[in-house]
C-alpha cells in the first residue's frame, strides 16, 4: 500500500501531466485575436505551446528547488527578458536560432531541475533570462494581427501563472518526495529532445 506522501506525490504529477496534456491538445492552437481579442490569444500563446508550458514549469520547479530569493526573482528575470525578447521582436530585430534556442531551453531546464543544481541565484536567474529571451521573441514574431500591448499583457500573465503552478509543485513535492521533482525534470529533459529531433 502507497503511504500517503507518496500518494499526495502522485496525485501532483497527475495534475501536472494533465496540465500538460491539456496545454499540448492540438485541437486548442492558439487563440485567434479576431475571434478572441488580443488579450486572450496571448494568454494562450504559451499555454497551448508545449515547448513554452515545460520550459516555464521547469522555471518554476527549478526556482523552488534554489528555495530562498531564488523562489521569485528566478521567475521575475525570465519574465522581464521575455518582455524584452517580445518588444524586440515587435520592433523587427531578429535574434538569430529562436526555436532551437526554445528547445534547448527546455532541455537544459529540465536537466538543471533533474540535478536539482543549486547555483547562486544571480547566475540562475541570468541561465533563465537569456532562454526568456528568445521565448519572448518567439511570441513576438507570432503576433499577427493582435495588439501588441493586450498580447503582451496577456502572455506575461500566463507565463506568470505558469511559474506559480510549477513553484507550487515543487514545493509541494519537496515536502514529501522530492527525488519526484527530479523524476520530472529528467522527464521534461526527454520531452524537450523529442521535441527537437521528433
Amino acid at each position: 500500500m502507497l503511504t500517503r506522501p507518496f500518494q499526495t506525490a502522485l496525485k501532483h504529477i497527475s495534475l501536472a501531466t494533465g496540465a500538460v496534456v491539456v496545454a499540448a491538445a492540438p485541437a486548442f492552437a492558439h487563440l485567434d485575436p479576431e475571434a478572441h481579442g488580443s488579450f486572450m490569444a496571448g494568454i494562450s500563446h504559451p499555454i497551448f505551446g508545449l515547448d513554452h508550458v515545460l520550459a516555464m514549469l521547469a522555471v518554476g520547479l527549478w526556482a523552488a528547488q534554489i528555495g530562498g530569493k531564488a523562489i521569485w526573482s528566478v521567475p521575475a528575470a525570465f519574465v522581464g527578458t521575455m518582455a524584452l525578447g517580445f518588444v524586440l521582436a515587435v520592433s523587427g530585430l531578429d535574434l538569430p536560432f529562436v526555436e532551437p534556442a526554445i528547445l534547448a531551453s527546455v532541455i537544459a531546464l529540465g536537466l538543471l531541475v533533474a540535478t536539482a543544481a543549486k547555483l547562486p541565484t544571480a547566475a540562475s536567474a541570468a541561465i533563465v533570462g537569456v532562454f526568456a529571451l528568445f521565448h519572448g521573441h518567439a511570441h513576438g514574431g507570432e503576433l499577427g494581427s493582435a495588439g501588441a500591448l493586450q498580447f503582451g499583457l496577456g502572455f506575461v500573465i500566463a507565463t506568470a501563472l505558469l511559474h506559480a503552478a510549477g513553484i507550487a509543485l515543487g514545493l509541494g513535492i519537496a515536502r514529501f518526495a522530492p527525488a519526484v521533482t527530479r523524476i520530472l525534470g529528467a522527464a521534461t529533459a526527454v520531452l524537450g529532445l523529442t521535441l527537437a529531433f521528433g
